[in-house]
């Protein structure tokens, strides 16, 4: 007879409690996993008294355990000859366990390995993998206006969410468990394989859906699979599988998919040919309506969300934030760089750290997926540093979405491009980015990017397409680039962008310098130099310089056109005639453009304090300049702060004495002092003098900082001269930016723009007629 009860031993109490140690749970919880109403059994079950066998091994089931090696002198058989069979659920417990026990081997090497880009070794997906978020409103189904996303800030490109739009975000697995119908969209390289990889060894190892039988299908491999055989069956693969694996009782398998214990990943939805889609979404439909009580999870590629799968909820995996951006770079660097976990830790926080460099904002905008931060971390890894030049980093991006990271998964995507070759598809998306950037669309409807597609389509070479063609080829051609590449994508119903911003400004560059005709070039570059003083095309003039062979040319015209927006202007010529004529009274070695720069910048805002900062690391003549600003500032009348401010200019003046050299100012300096009352005097005597003197005196002194420094004019700028002036100053400093990238501009084109910048007009053309 077999034991109606059964007790743990000891040693198998100490084993259950580790496991359920584990799961967090309280033993109410668990009592509720096994569908009792009290925990009295529980509680009985690590107390080692007798508990009923089927509540037994419903406990050890839960736990990952063999009910066996826990119980105490075990029955040999179970059930026995000729008696009545345990309850259906005890024995489909026995079943999952056990079909699970086969296939832990088999998961573990087919979901614990990833093979990861450019890396030679296979990593182990708990060194590396961290919990993904998901966003339950899938963002290309939203009912957005462009007008929605226009103010949107570049540094928040990146986002699936934009803006006010922006979604809250769940953990990926809380999805899993809530929803047992699930497909997961997501952008190439969010991470939608090793997310479904994590769930089966999650559930391998009893932490998730333990009741469960995880079985990972790569849909491409059973599309190739069944079309061979001309018999698209998902139960015969997978009991195919499992008999190629030794388990080859198919009865025990269809046992477990009618009582629901299996849950099935099937990965790479949108992988599968156009040919055989038809058919495997078909059969997977048919296979959840007649396995309804399973647990069901697909993954797919955003773009392909319009296959529909009835009963499934679409969540779609979120950029990282920036607390998972640090976990993963702490796990990459101590998994991949083979070292110890301290060591990894720190070149984490090296990489974290100039990561958050403002220089760097392009790159965080970047490495919101696994795919890029990976991409990231490898190039930090073997270079110690960003680089400079983004050009290359962009490029081997654009060669991952292009087609090198399908490659590496061994996927052959529908040839929907027209036959276009790898250069030829750049070539389109080069033109779509800088059609759309030209003209300030960082958004546009589906039918806008429709029509550029097919004008570009009507330019090439023999083609004479109706327009009924066009427009199919044209829709045809967004569809893959936005499925196949996920560089355009679906912000909303019928609104699209790229899928980053700094791809579309790295495009538009590579669109400007591809012309190797010399006088086309010519005429690009000259296109470009229009927008110096638009902002947002700051890092386009940084991109085209990096791709230049000789960025000469650029420069050149950059410095022509930053210098004709004050030409016309003869008050901001005289402006900057002074900054020119004072920079030459200052005698240190200490560069002109920045001796020029610096009081241009004091002059205009006196206030900015810092003026003060970067005068104590150039001359001491620009430090008593920025002091005497600063005095004048503090010697300005505050209401009724008149003994303190007397106080306040008493003191300074006394400071700014020690620096002063020339004999005639110090004089002058001095005799102003003498004219503020000592501080020993009333309260009523020093009142007074402020208000009869104190006008005047400030005179007296603005005129003698005047006089013996030229510095403190009074400069009074129309609101449109101060508009043309700040752009002026924006876009020298857009040139200088460009001279310090590390591009290839000659030596004495260098230093004839740096020696030139932010001189007025008649001086340039003095130079000009010196040969100088």
């Amino acid at each position: 007879m077999v034991k109606r009860s059964l007790q743990a031993t000891p040693a198998g109490i100490q084993q259950a409690k580790r496991s359920f140690t584990i799961t967090g749970w309280t033993q109410e919880d668990l009592a509720a996993e096994v569908n009792l109403k009290t925990r009295q059994p529980i509680w009985r079950f690590f107390t080692g008294q007798p508990v009923d066998r089927h509540v037994f091994m419903h406990i050890c089931s839960i736990l990952n355990l063999d009910w066996r090696e826990i119980a105490d002198n075990p029955p040999a058989e179970f059930p026995g000859p000729g008696e009545k069979s345990f309850p259906i659920n005890v024995e489909i417990e026995i079943l999952a366990e056990q079909t699970r026990s086969q296939l832990r081997e088999i998961i573990e090497n087919q979901c614990g390995i990833l093979q990861l880009l450019d890396i030679s070794h296979p990593v182990n997906i708990n060194d590396i993998y961290i919990d993904v978020n998901v966003l339950k409103k899938i963002t290309s189904q939203q009912y957005l206006a462009i007008a929605d996303l226009e103010n949107l800030d570049p540094r928040n490109f990146n986002r699936v969410g934009l803006g006010d739009v922006e979604q809250q975000q769940i953990a990926g697995i809380e999805a899993v468990k809530v929803h047992t119908k699930l497909r997961v969209l997501g952008r190439p390289g969010v991470g939608k394989t090793t997310f479904l990889k994590h769930l089966a060894i999650q559930c391998n190892q009893g932490k998730f859906a333990p009741h469960q039988v995880p079985i990972f299908i790569f849909l491409k491999e059973f599309a190739e699979d069944s079309r061979q055989r001309d018999k698209f069956n998902l139960a015969y693969y997978i009991g195919h599988k499992l008999h190629k694996e030794g388990i080859n009782n198919s009865s025990v398998f269809k046992k477990l998919l009618q009582e629901g214990r299996v849950l099935l990943l099937l990965d790479g939805l949108d992988e599968v040919l156009e040919n055989d889609l038809d058919e495997v979404l078909k059969e997977i439909r048919k296979f959840c309506e007649q396995y309804y009580k399973n647990r069901f999870v697909v993954s797919c590629r955003t773009a392909a969300q319009k296959l529909q799968l009835q009963g499934f909820t679409d969540v779609e995996i979120a950029p990282f934030t920036q607390e998972q951006i640090t976990t993963f770079a702490q796990k990459w660097f101590v998994a991949l760089t083979k070292t110890t976990s301290s060591m990894g830790k720190n070149q984490s926080n090296q990489f974290i750290e100039k990561l958050d460099l403002p220089e760097n904002w392009q790159f965080r905008q970047l490495v919101v997926t696994p795919l890029f931060l990976h991409l990231a971390c490898w190039v930090f890894q073997n270079q110690g540093k960003f680089p400079i030049k983004r050009t290359e980093f962009y490029k081997q991006g654009l060669d991952l979405l292009l087609g090198k990271w399908d490659e590496a998964k061994g996927v052959a995507r529908d040839s929907i491009y027209r036959g276009f070759l790898l250069p030829q598809k750049i070539k389109l998306l080069s033109k779509l980015a800088y059609i759309t950037f030209e003209q300030e669309q960082y958004f546009f409807e589906q039918s806008v990017i429709e029509n550029y597609i097919g004008d570009y389509l009507q330019n090439l070479p023999g083609e004479n397409l109706e327009p009924e063609e066009l427009q199919f080829e044209s829709e045809a051609i967004l569809k893959a680039i936005e499925a196949q590449h996920g560089l355009l994508i679906e912000r909303g119903r019928g609104i699209f962008s790229f899928s980053y911003l700094a791809f579309q400004e790295y495009l538009t560059a590579r669109t400007i310098v591809a012309d190797y005709n010399l006088r086309a070039l010519e005429k690009s570059l000259e296109g470009l130099v229009n927008h110096v003083t638009d902002a947002h095309w700051r890092e386009v003039f940084l991109l085209t310089m990096a791709m230049l062979r000789s960025a000469d040319s650029l420069v050149q015209l950059m410095k022509q056109k930053i210098d004709a927006l004050v030409a016309e202007d003869p008050y901001l010529q005289d402006f900057l005639q002074w900054g020119s004529q004072k920079s030459q009274q200052i005698s240190d070695q200490t560069q002109l453009v920045t001796k020029r720069a610096f009081y241009l910048a004091m002059a205009k805002t006196p206030q900015a304090t810092a003026h003060f900062a970067l005068a104590c690391t150039l001359d001491q003549g620009m430090f008593l300049d920025a002091a005497l600003e600063n005095l004048l500032l503090e010697c300005t009348i505050q209401n009724d702060q008149e003994l303190a401010q007397t106080k306040v200019c008493n003191l300074a003046l006394g400071n700014i004495l020690v620096m002063v050299l020339d004999a005639g100012f110090y004089k002058s300096l001095q005799q102003l002092r003498a004219q503020i009352p000592p501080d020993s005097n009333s309260r009523e005597t020093l009142d007074q003098w402020w208000e009869d003197h104190y006008i005047a005196w400030l005179a007296q002194l603005k005129k003698a900082i005047a006089n013996f420094r030229n510095i403190h004019h009074q400069w009074n700028f129309s609101s449109e001269q101060e508009i043309i002036l700040a752009k002026y100053y924006e876009a020298n400093q857009l040139l200088i930016d460009c001279l310090n990238s590390k591009s290839e501009v000659t030596p004495a084109i260098r230093q004839e723009i740096e020696t030139t910048m932010l001189l007025s007009q008649k001086e340039l053309e003095d130079r000009e007629w010196r040969g100088s």
